[in-house]
């Protein structure tokens, strides 16, 4: 059914919460992600469809299921909370791909855990839907994301601000260490937990860091380089993640838990999406500045590892960092001038990428549409029949420059 290679239970237990998933009254799967489950390896051709409904919402959990509640810290809109976790999923377990890959299988919305702060740890089905789609999206995009394998109502009311449908979600995952992981035992001064959890995190993800001089700032720079990928990806699509926080910035390099999140359709940088960021922090616009203020949130964490001397740890860790910012830069560059039909970029297409998101902005122009109505153009004439007026008035001055 579900072979389970789990690695994760391998670490101590104060890096986790043994917990059962709630028993629901009607569990019923509403979509299933076939393609997912062969590159996955899972053999559920004898599953009913009952079965399989009571199988990803944690009402029978297979031979081999960890059930785990990870601890994490976090830094929530520039704030830290020494304890968050995982305060409404589970990690079913790991297994090995048809790829060879290792990859983790987590329920959202299975009940409370130690982590839950007083809630009810259940998801309602608006946003199981939501992540299972956007998710999906992001994937056929080509950017690093977790993955939807199911979803599936609860047959239960969850309360919010009214009763609302509940749900379950399933989500597939290269792992679920965050930099909020990391931050979980650095603020507790653990360092051997700290260096542990580096160890395994280089072990499972980039295991070529073990041949570096120093494997833990080799660790720090690709994840930054991967991160620089991945952001300079949701810049190229107009995509606003919405809450960047330290607990939602995985050290794989894929994006992870949809919340506030939307694809632009009229361009503004400083456009948001989460109802609570009255100050812009996650805006379009930041995206870049956030992610490398999380790096450094991470870089803080590793200080110990790195070097006894924690001066001289922190002279090292700064001097990987001052380059990986022009790498921010460059893969910005990379994704958004590849929107252009510019595969080989210089530095002075920079002007040309930012004169065009000026004049988006400046028409109130949709970021998806006009990157497309670049497709339509050819030099050195475009297309005049746009529905739009505005829209040709804009190109027209935009060629003018």
């Amino acid at each position: 059914m579900i072979a389970f290679d789990n690695t994760y239970t391998s670490l101590p237990e104060k890096f986790y919460v043994r917990v059962q998933p709630e028993q629901v009254p009607r569990p019923q799967l509403f979509a299933f992600n076939d393609e997912l489950a062969r590159q996955l390896g899972l053999d559920l051709s004898s599953q009913t469809e009952d079965q399989r409904a009571a199988l990803f919402t944690g009402q029978s959990l297979p031979e081999g299921a960890s059930s785990l509640s990870l601890a994490y810290a976090g830094h929530q809109f520039g704030q830290f909370n020494p304890q968050l976790g995982d305060g409404r999923a589970l990690l079913l377990g790991e297994v090995l791909a048809v790829d060879g890959e290792r990859y983790d299988i987590q329920l959202k919305g299975s009940g409370a855990t130690p982590w839950s702060r007083g809630g009810d740890g259940k998801s309602w089905v608006g946003p199981v839907i939501r992540e299972y789609i956007i998710s999906e999206a992001m994937h056929h995009l080509g950017v690093p994301t977790t993955r939807a394998l199911a979803a599936a109502t609860t047959g239960e009311r969850v309360f919010r601000e009214s009763p609302l449908p509940g749900g379950i979600f399933t989500r597939v995952a290269s792992s679920h260490i965050r930099i909020g992981t990391f931050e979980f035992f650095a603020a507790r001064r653990d360092t051997e937990s700290l260096k542990i959890l580096a160890d395994y995190s280089i072990d499972r993800h980039y295991p070529q860091c073990k041949e570096a001089e120093n494997p833990y700032l080799a660790f720090l720079e690709e994840v930054g380089r991967n991160q620089a990928a991945l952001v300079a990806k949701w810049m190229s699509l107009g995509f606003i993640h919405g809450v960047m926080n330290t607990d939602n910035m995985a050290i794989s390099g894929e994006t992870i838990d949809y919340g506030p999140c939307a694809f632009m359709d009229s361009f503004s940088n400083d456009r948001v999406f989460s109802s609570i960021d009255r100050g812009g922090r996650y805006a379009y616009g930041n995206q870049i500045r956030v992610a490398q203020w999380n790096l450094v949130q991470l870089a803080n964490c590793l200080v110990p590892l790195v070097d006894s001397d924690s001066n001289k740890a922190v002279e090292k860790l700064q001097q990987r960092l001052g380059p990986l910012w022009a790498i921010y830069d460059e893969e910005w560059l990379k994704a958004m001038t590849a929107k252009f039909g510019i595969f080989e970029p210089r530095p002075e297409d920079a002007e040309m990428v930012r004169a065009f998101l000026s004049y988006l902005e400046e028409q109130q122009l949709d970021f998806t549409i006009e990157f497309r109505r670049l497709a339509e153009c050819t030099a050195p004439t475009c297309s005049e029949d746009s529905p739009e007026e505005n829209e040709d008035t804009a190109w027209q001055d935009f060629r003018a420059v």
